[in-house]
């Protein structure tokens, strides 16, 4: 079954270039490294009438701050976890000095993917992914 982590974070809201900068080669090396998709969003719409909270408010979101709401997508969670292990690993993945947001305020956690709407829902593509490498590889043995 596919695997996500997802994240919730603030960024100052001056900061979203520098913080999409910063997370488009992260996600170079998420996808580098396996991960099948890699996704930041940035908060533009908070209005949620007759939610009982909301993002801001569960966020404790401090004035001048813009929600990202971010995910990877993986095969598995054994995939996951490979994928997350080379990634810490790699030299590429260095954190730069001073980091466009607190990472304090990140929230981090892993999920199971339990509906997968998706044309292309990650189980599907993982499956054809290891077909064709099998073809290759046998393809290759031929020679």
């Amino acid at each position: 079954m596919a695997y996500v982590d997802g994240f919730l974070l603030q960024v100052p809201t001056k900061n979203i270039a520098a913080y999409k900068k910063m997370s488009a080669k992260a996600g170079e090396i998420w996808m580098k490294h396996g991960a099948l998709d890699y996704k930041e969003c940035a908060g533009d719409d908070y209005n949620a009438e007759g939610m009982a909270t909301t993002f801001p408010k569960a966020m404790k979101l401090k004035p001048g701050h813009t929600i990202v709401f971010s995910w990877a997508t993986y095969p598995s969670k054994a995939e996951r976890n490979r994928i997350l292990k080379n990634v810490m690993a790699d030299p590429a993945m260095k954190m730069p000095k001073t980091m466009p947001f607190d990472p304090a305020s990140m929230l981090y956690a892993g999920f199971e993917v339990i509906v997968d709407m998706a044309p292309n829902a990650a189980p599907k593509r993982a499956k054809k992914s290891a077909a064709k490498k099998k073809a290759v590889a046998k393809k290759k043995a031929r020679r």
